[in-house]
């Protein structure tokens, strides 16, 4: 199983200082990064396959990824038009998403434990999976997963008022495609960034290959594990605040 985690943005809403922006996968909660924190809990659930796309200021993420050493190496490919949408840098992994085996897509400003990564890679696949968190907070900001006996039927912030569901809740932005699922949005997204879509977000190539059902996707719960998106200056706080004390200790450190 590979994982390729998407860490090209620049991060806009954080509205770091001046002078002192870095990419968001570099931000610390307790004694590591984000980054640091990916790699050692993707470790504990046994892949270690890991590419990571990058843009902005890739040169620090690829500073950190060498001082940490980890092995067996991470491979790093860059999106150089990054401030265009991450369906650029799905497209820009195209050969990881395609080289076969199940792939985890995951994006890398979330703070999270093992709790959400171990439903997400349970199983010896070939999977397709969704996760969802049915605790959320309601708005326009939360990217909505809704399913309708079993099937997820949408993947969108905007949800319209008539679609038929029976369980709503946020899509916590990790996905796992097994090897046939991976070529087919490997296609869409190309054709995305093709047809001048490529400021879109990839999420939007995937609620296309949801929807189109091709592939058959299973949904597992994660409500109740603690894990936040960190887009906004009151996400750094909540993320500090909130969800740090409720994390379990890494397994050890990585340098």
């Amino acid at each position: 199983m590979r994982a390729i985690i998407l860490a090209a943005g620049m991060g806009l809403r954080l509205v770091q200082p001046e002078g002192q922006q870095k990419p968001k996968c570099l931000l610390r909660f307790g004694e590591s990064s984000l980054l640091e924190r990916h790699l050692q809990l993707l470790k504990t659930v046994g892949v270690d396959e890991i590419v990571f796309v990058l843009g902005f200021k890739h040169e620090q993420v690829e500073a950190e990824l060498a001082a940490i050493d980890w092995k067996p190496h991470t491979e790093v490919v860059v999106n150089r038009e990054f401030s265009l949408g991450s369906v650029l840098s799905v497209h820009t992994a195209a050969e990881a998403l395609t080289r076969g085996g199940d792939v985890l897509l995951m994006d890398a400003d979330v703070l999270y434990d093992e709790r959400i990564l171990e439903p997400l890679v349970a199983g010896a696949g070939p999977v397709n999976r969704l996760l969802i968190d049915r605790d959320f907070e309601a708005g326009d900001e939360p990217v909505k997963l809704c399913v309708a006996n079993g099937v997820p039927v949408e993947l969108r912030k905007q949800v319209l008022a008539d679609l038929q569901f029976d369980v709503i809740g946020e899509s916590v932005g990790f996905f796992r495609f097994d090897e046939t699922a991976a070529r087919r949005l490997a296609e869409l997204v190309a054709g995305y960034v093709a047809t001048g879509r490529a400021n879109l977000p990839h999420e939007e190539a995937v609620r296309d290959l949801l929807l189109e059902r091709s592939q058959v996707f299973d949904v597992a719960d994660v409500t109740g594990a603690p894990w936040i998106e960190i887009d906004f200056q009151n996400d750094v706080k909540r993320a500090a605040d909130e969800v740090m004390p409720q994390l379990r200790q890494l397994a050890g450190a990585l340098r």
